[in-house]
């Protein structure tokens, strides 16, 4: 049993395909399919059931392909052991963020992260928030940049910052004027939403019920579309299609001129953003001096966490 076979049964379980897993190790599907068959003999078990569509992982296997994955962080964490008595923050951090987060954080991150430690880049991946998970899980990611709430895995987290929501509308909008507008007045717009998947699309439904409905109502809610990026739906919105909600970082410090955003009426809809990480990651220093380059991020209109 090696290493390299422990990879390979974790990427298959992950993939769900041997080609695809065979890709993400960087060899060849025989050889992948190879070892994995050797290792299945040594144990003399089946890890895997293979179908003409899919490859499942057997109930045993889920135990085996758990174990590997332990066995694979630990290995792991033998080099970086070994780092940090050099430098702690020596090598890459592989950080996750949702999209609702990363393009509003994450120049002023990236630029704080090179000026004071130049030693530790930034390994990026935007993705949702259950694919960030399962990227934690496997040890594809060390931390990710999150909000809650999101499902308990016994991942370490630490709070960043609090943020508000804002309504953005159509300069020409009756609401443009207001200092504030509440969510039951916006029953009787069209709002436009992202699409499924996105945690921030929940969050506005939670203070907007009623647009998960998708009703035709003349006298409530008229239609609800959905768009792939916030800045796609600012466009639809400075386009005259509808008004939406918006986390209040990725509120520009000048807004364009066809777009104005609104604050809610209290109580003001927010959401908490945090950093998580295994509590099995050995780099303490490096979420620390993650979590002081986030602090020194100027974040406009949110409140900040200690």
């Amino acid at each position: 049993m090696t290493l390299t076979e422990l990879r390979y049964i974790v990427a298959v379980a992950r993939e769900r395909h041997f080609g695809r897993a065979a890709e993400a190790c960087f060899v060849s599907q025989p050889t992948l399919s190879v070892a994995i068959k050797k290792l299945e003999e040594e144990l003399d078990v089946r890890i895997f059931e293979r179908g003409a569509n899919e490859i499942k992982v057997t109930p045993l296997g889920e135990d085996i392909v758990r174990q590997a994955q332990s066995v694979i962080e630990q290995a792991s964490a033998i080099h970086e052991i070994a780092k940090r008595g050099k430098d702690p923050l020596a090598g890459a951090l592989r950080l996750g963020l949702i999209y609702t987060i990363a393009p509003y954080l994450l120049p002023e991150l990236v630029k704080n992260v090179i000026e004071h430690y130049p030693q530790m880049p930034l390994m990026l991946q935007e993705n949702f928030t259950v694919k960030l998970l399962e990227m934690l899980r496997t040890g594809e990611l060390d931390c990710a940049i999150m909000a809650e709430p999101f499902p308990d895995t016994g991942l370490a987290v630490a709070p960043l910052y609090d943020e508000d929501f804002m309504i953005a509308v159509p300069a020409s909008h009756p609401f443009a004027g207001r200092e504030s507008v509440s969510a039951e007045e916006l029953k009787s717009e069209t709002m436009l939403l992202l699409g499924a998947g996105h945690c921030f699309r929940d969050h506005v439904l939670e203070v907007c019920p009623e647009f998960a409905r998708f009703s035709s109502d003349a006298e409530g809610i008229r239609k609800s579309f959905e768009g792939s990026s916030l800045e796609t739906i600012k466009h639809m919105v400075a386009s005259g299609m509808g008004v939406t909600v918006v986390p209040a970082l990725s509120v520009p410090v000048l807004p364009p001129s066809h777009l104005r955003f609104v604050p809610f009426a209290p109580p003001v809809p927010t959401r908490r953003v945090v950093l998580a990480w295994r509590k099995t990651f050995t780099r303490y220093e490096a979420i620390a001096a993650l979590r002081n380059a986030v602090y020194g991020c100027s974040l406009a209109g949110v409140k900040r966490l200690s």
